[in-house]
């Protein structure tokens, strides 16, 4: 499989702005790739097994467009466009699901010490619909992640143990930058975030969380509740971009 990684080397040694996994896509990343990871075949950058019946280009496609034209990261050629539509129930659930995980190499740690989780979010062109409650960028506990739609109505929403703490409107065009900001060490998260090409400034700071994960369990995605009427939701586009995972101090630049 052709390398997507970053020029930066991905070591389980923390400091600051180290690359500790990378989602980034390259120039010569294609849909395709995705296909080639299985459980028998795990290799970076990403796991590819929550979503629907339909072919992985019905879910997933990379393209310079889907890119925050604003980003300076090296390697960051291409962004994720994810789409969940009818056919994106996971395992028969009614929820709606286009999530990847980030396949690691050896014995890298996500789950310990300072550690920041990048992401930039957009809709390129229709707001998803606003009645039904979107699960974004979430761990399997859910002690921290992004709500849109539900009781959070038309809002982007940052969740952490549990309760909303910082909300910001969703308009079509534009990019939201985010880094979740976890010292797994002493159970706590801050947000930092900023739109375009602005670098990011600290909204949210220290909220007492049971932070942990197994460095497979951070879902770049979607999750949707459909509630008893799958794909009532119908089709919706998110736009990825400058997704990785870091050591140490927060990178707030683009």
């Amino acid at each position: 499989m052709k390398s997507i990684l970053l020029s930066l080397p991905l070591l389980p040694l923390v400091s600051a702005g180290t690359v500790l996994w990378s989602g980034l896509f390259n120039e010569d990343f294609t849909v395709a790739d995705f296909d080639t990871w299985s459980w028998s075949n795990q290799i970076p950058p990403y796991q590819w097994y929550i979503h629907g019946t339909a072919p992985t280009a019905s879910y997933l496609a990379v393209s310079a467009d889907s890119k925050n034209p604003n980003s300076t990261l090296a390697g960051d050629a291409q962004g994720l466009r994810l789409t969940l539509d009818n056919t994106s129930s996971w395992n028969g659930q009614t929820m709606m699901r286009t999530e990847l995980i980030p396949q690691i190499e050896g014995d890298v740690d996500l789950g310990s010490g300072v550690v920041n989780y990048h992401f930039s979010l957009g809709v390129p062109d229709e707001i998803p619909g606003a009645e039904l409650e979107h699960q974004i960028a979430f761990f399997e506990s859910h002690f921290t992640e992004l709500k849109y739609g539900g009781s959070d109505s038309t809002n982007l929403t940052f969740y952490a143990g549990g309760a909303a703490h910082y909300s910001i409107p969703l308009t079509a065009g534009v990019w939201y930058n985010f880094a979740y900001n976890i010292d797994f060490d002493a159970g706590s998260v801050s947000l930092y975030t900023s739109t375009g090409g602005d670098d990011l400034e600290q909204v949210v700071e220290g909220v007492s969380v049971d932070a942990q994960t197994n460095s497979a369990d951070w879902h770049v995605g979607v999750l949707r509740l459909d509630n008893a009427t799958p794909g009532v939701g119908g089709v919706e586009e998110w736009d990825w971009s400058g997704v990785r995972v870091e050591g140490g101090d927060v990178t707030l630049g683009v």
